[in-house]
């Protein structure tokens, strides 16, 4: 009988990142208030299933975001750096896109299809399958979840459903502590799902800042 495995790829929750910077791979990051309210969402979305092996990105914000789970289901926590943010040289400046187009920073962004400025989008795709991988066969015939981060979740999804790499970041279907799942029939991709466990949580922000 084909063994059936789930891997559940989350995006972690919310940063406090009053400086509103490209953090990228740096750490220290921690959640803000409301990412570990999502967390803790995330807990309870997953808590109930026959998950068996938890792995997270080795930043702050990745193992914040796993640690309720980790705690309710009594599983220590892999980590694993395959599964980090992606490189990105305007790590630490100002998400904006005036800093962007600056004309210092215009000689980083000659091609959006590698994309030059950071870690090649086929790079993102094989560490990231490799991590998919190892984490099947840890759980195989159960399941497991990795907490990483929007793109390289996104790459991954990209990757399995087919589309093209290079894209536009606002077209990303990852928001944040959301789940992106990967169903196994032995070591063939049988399914993808996608689930916003903590959107009520996103949506209560955002009518907050429009208020």
């Amino acid at each position: 009988m084909t063994e059936r495995t789930l891997v559940h790829l989350v995006r972690h929750g919310e940063v406090h990142n009053p400086g509103k910077v490209l953090y990228g791979r740096l750490d220290g990051f921690h959640l803000s208030e409301r990412g570990h309210a999502m967390a803790q969402v995330v807990a309870d979305h997953l808590a109930g299933r026959d998950i068996t092996y938890l792995v997270s990105s080795p930043l702050t914000r990745a193992q914040e975001t796993i640690a309720p789970l980790a705690e309710r289901l009594g599983l220590p926590v892999t980590l694993d750096d395959r599964v980090v943010e992606a490189a990105n040289s305007f790590e630490g400046e100002q998400v904006s896109l005036g800093n962007f187009l600056r004309p210092r920073n215009l000689i980083r962004m000659y091609d959006v299809t590698k994309p030059s400025w950071g870690e090649p989008y086929v790079e993102i795709v094989e560490r990231m399958t490799a991590a998919v991988e190892a984490a099947r066969e840890a759980a195989i015939g159960h399941e497991a979840v990795i907490v990483s981060h929007q793109l390289p979740v996104w790459m991954m999804r990209a990757a399995v459903e087919g589309r093209r790499l290079w894209h536009d970041p606002r077209s990303r279907l990852c928001s944040l502590a959301s789940v992106t799942s990967i169903g196994f029939h032995g070591t063939e991709i049988a399914s993808l799902s996608y689930a916003e466990p903590a959107k009520n949580l996103i949506d209560a922000e955002s009518a907050s800042v429009g208020a």
